[in-house]
């Protein structure tokens, strides 16, 4: 599986660390890379708002270009929010016939805060399924908001109990993060077979 990372946190994140922990137990194979601007970002201490998503497609194809000259085997592709955003762009694309899925970890249907799901494009135009995984009071599609859209055929929806847009539920629910996030890299996994 080759992961991308969201706006503002890199490859190395915690969150990223540990799905890809819980996915690799699930028996995946997980491979990241880090768009430019999160690279520079590192290299210069900086922080500097990402590209527009459709800026980062070719990077993405790059990489995954990348991933697949080096493995052999069924493929998944993916990302956390926006990197999820970018890899169900390019599932839109022509892709090499290893590439069977794409998973979307805390999709970004719209920007925190906004009314209505703007960013529906990607998920429409999938040329392979899909799966989102959401939590379910996830401030950039919650699932009310998520559950109320016209159908997404190529959509499966997997919803992290009380999860916000990290997966992570409250404090005081009984769901945890670690069991949001293995829940999460298990569905990926099986995506695979």
């Amino acid at each position: 599986m080759l992961l991308a990372h969201g706006a503002g946190a890199a490859m190395d994140s915690s969150f990223m660390n540990r799905f890809a922990g819980h996915a690799t137990i699930a028996g995946v194979t997980v491979m990241r890379f880090e768009f430019r601007y999160m690279a520079e970002r590192r290299d210069s201490g900086r922080k500097r708002p990402p590209p527009a998503a459709e800026k980062l497609v070719g990077e993405f194809r790059a990489a995954l270009g990348a991933a697949l000259r080096m493995t052999e085997g069924p493929f998944v592709i993916g990302g956390k929010s926006l990197g999820g955003r970018v890899a169900a762009m390019v599932a839109g694309l022509d892709l090499d016939p290893r590439v069977g899925a794409v998973v979307c970890l805390g999709y970004p249907f719209h920007a925190a805060g906004d009314v209505g799901v703007t960013r529906l494009a990607p998920l429409e135009a999938l040329r392979i399924p899909a799966l989102v995984v959401q939590g379910e009071r996830d401030p950039f599609g919650d699932r009310k908001e998520i559950e109320a859209l016209p159908a997404l055929p190529k959509v499966r929806f997997v919803w992290s109990e009380d999860g916000s847009h990290d997966l992570a539920p409250r404090g005081g629910s009984p769901a945890t993060w670690d069991g949001n996030l293995r829940d999460a890299a298990q569905a990926a996994a099986a995506l695979i077979g």
